[in-house]
This record gives structure tokens, sequence and C-alpha cells, in this order.
């Protein structure tokens, strides 16, 4: 099968990268990095599969979005949907990983007629972060070495040299602010509460070895939403889509055919 085209560009202040073709069958996936990310955090395989629609985006400030990057999921969430709007998508299957599944939750609570289903990865109805990160992040003296020590927890044992080494350089070019903002702004989320009002249908992904948002938030996901299906991935860690992408492609693609 034919590679699909793949289109970049700005919209609404979000550089974003399409794959597929406007008028594919079924809603677009769109596709929200975690915490410091950028676009390219999602594998080639998740961002262009094939007979999809699939937009993945970079937050505000992140990777090639301009800045200032947003201080709350909610103001992520709105710059989504600002997206959205302005490529003229009405209904979308949204995907993010650990921040961005808490976007993508926040987007099913408050605009709940624009989300079609819910691919959420390694993450959780709450987002608690430790004070350790939050501290080391807020010293850009200690930043560097935040950012050497995030690859040694964000991957499963079996995980390469060469995507922790490349994980790793990603964190150092992200600004100290900006991590800081993403980390408190996941420590401020909470939506266990409301999880009975979404009725999306729901995939929820995460590595067995997942040390920031263990398999329990996952569990806790799936018994709190209507219909939801849980995959673990054994071995893999938080960053589970690059560990395991066709598997994760493959359950994604799963979620979409049912729609």
């Amino acid at each position: 099968m034919r590679a699909p085209a793949v289109r970049s560009g700005v919209a609404a202040g979000l550089f974003h990268e399409e794959s597929g073709a406007p008028g594919a069958p079924g809603p677009p996936l769109v596709l929200i990095h975690g915490a410091g990310g950028r676009l390219r955090q999602w594998p080639a395989a998740v961002r262009r599969l094939p007979g999809r629609r699939v937009i993945a985006l970079d937050l505000p400030g992140h990777g090639s979005s301009p800045p200032p990057a947003q201080g709350s999921v909610g103001a992520c969430a709105r710059s989504v949907l600002g997206l959205l709007d302005a490529l003229g998508v009405d209904r979308a299957a949204i995907g993010g990983h650990s921040m961005g599944g808490a976007v993508a939750l926040t987007l099913a609570l408050d605009a709940p007629g624009r989300v079609a289903a819910l691919a959420l990865v390694g993450t959780g109805a709450r987002l608690r972060v430790a004070p350790a990160i939050l501290q080391a992040t807020a010293d850009p003296e200690r930043y560097r070495g935040f950012a050497e020590g995030s690859a040694e927890v964000s991957f499963g044992p079996g995980a390469s040299a060469t995507l922790r080494r490349e994980f790793a350089e990603d964190w150092r070019a992200v600004d100290a602010a900006v991590a800081h903002g993403d980390f408190l702004a996941c420590d401020a989320f909470d939506a266990m509460a409301r999880l009975g009002e979404i009725r999306a249908p729901a995939l929820v992904v995460c590595g067995t070895e997942d040390r920031l948002t263990p398999p329990r938030y996952s569990e806790y996901l799936r018994d709190h939403l209507a219909g939801a299906r849980l995959e673990l991935v054994p071995g893999a860690g938080h960053m589970v889509m690059l560990e395991a992408p066709e598997r994760v492609a493959a359950a994604i693609e799963g979620l979409l055919a049912g729609l």
C-alpha cells in the first residue's frame, strides 16, 4: 500500500502534521503529546495509519509551535479545539499520551460532541507529579540532570540505548520553564470524579513497566469509562508507543474500525 501523503503547517497557532486525505472515511485521529513533548514522540506507525486522516500537533510553546506554552490542561484543550475549527474538523478521535491524555479527557468532558473516541496512552484520570520533579524543573541548574534521568524512568528495561539517548536529547532541548509549567498543569489535573460523564468509546494503553503512570492508573480508566478496553503491553514503560509502535498502532486502528 502506498504511504499516505504528509502535509504540515501552522493553523490557529499550532504546528501540525497531517497524513491521509481530508476525505478519508471515518473521523480523523488527532494526536496530542505529553509534557515537554512534541508530535514526533508519536511514531510514524501511529501518525500515518493507512486509510486514515491523522493530525498530530505540537501544543503551544512545544516543538515547532510558537510560544507561549499554556498554563493548564484546560487551556491546551481549548488550543486543540481552535485547531480543529481552523481545519474544519467537526468531530475527531482524540489520542493523548500522558499530559495529552489529560487534554483528551478534558475535551471529552467539555466538548463531548467533538470527540468520537478516545485513545488514552500512558495516562490517568489524575496526574500527581512527584515534588522532586517539580523542584528539578523549577531550577535551571538542576534541569540537565532531570533531562538525563527522565530517559531512565520513561522506558522499560528492554528499550534500546538509541531510544533512551534520543529521548534525553529531546528533553535537553525543552526550556525548563516550559517543562515546569507542563508538570504543574499535570499536577493540577483531576478528572476522577467526572469519568462517568464520558460516553465516547475508549481504548486505554499502558506498558506493564510504566513507572510514571503505572498500570493501576489505566485500570482505573478502564473501570470508570463506559465500555473502555485496556491493552497492556508487556515490558514497555511510559513511552510505550515508542517501544511498541506497531502494537499501539494496531490497537488504535481497532478502535477506529469500530466507529
